[in-house]
């Protein structure tokens, strides 16, 4: 069963941007692909605990298991050695895609202190990531429990080839910008 996002894209988003762009056939009309939330943990070379406790944390944010990210060389200064866990992330498609997407638009970000929206800048090529400062803003985290308040980058990945299209189709997903382009 699609969810209501999906099921709203598939109604009114694509014929929507169909009409804007004047797209000859549904399949040009740019979509979501998938959501990569990314968590780095330079701490986590000192605190093996850091790690355990991002998985768990992004993990029940997500509702998809979360993976540790290795480090790729050594580097001295860091004290850093190579395949040593540095963070966490995981990829969201389909359902649980839309289902992340409609809970940081509708609970998380009205959460977030003097919120006036995010930044309108995409990366060239239609994709979006958005930083989140505190991992807390999410219900799904328990304040009692948070060692350390922990950022995050959430990457939207579309299929649009512009940022102009990118930036139309996560618009038509809610997502609250600050000013129009």
């Amino acid at each position: 069963m699609a969810t209501t996002l999906g099921k709203d894209y598939k109604e009114r988003i694509v014929p929507e941007l169909q009409k804007e762009f004047n797209y000859s056939t549904v399949m040009q009309v740019p979509r979501l692909e998938k959501i990569v939330i990314n968590q780095g943990l330079g701490a986590a070379t000192q605190d093996k605990k850091l790690i355990e406790t991002a998985l768990n944390e992004i993990t029940a944010i997500t509702g998809q298991k979360a993976v540790p990210t290795l480090s790729k060389k050594d580097i001295s200064n860091f004290k850093l050695r190579k395949k040593m866990p540095i963070g966490v992330m995981v990829t969201l498609r389909k359902d649980k895609m839309y289902e992340f997407l409609e809970r940081l638009v509708k609970v998380a970000l009205p959460r977030i202190r003097d919120f006036k929206g995010i930044n309108s800048k995409l990366d060239g090529r239609g994709n979006y990531t958005l930083g989140i400062t505190e991992q807390i803003i999410f219900p799904e985290i328990n304040i009692d429990n948070v060692p350390k308040l922990q950022g995050m980058n959430i990457t939207f990945v579309t299929s649009a080839p512009t940022d102009e299209e990118g930036f139309a189709l996560l618009k038509k997903f809610g997502l609250p910008f600050k000013h129009e382009k």
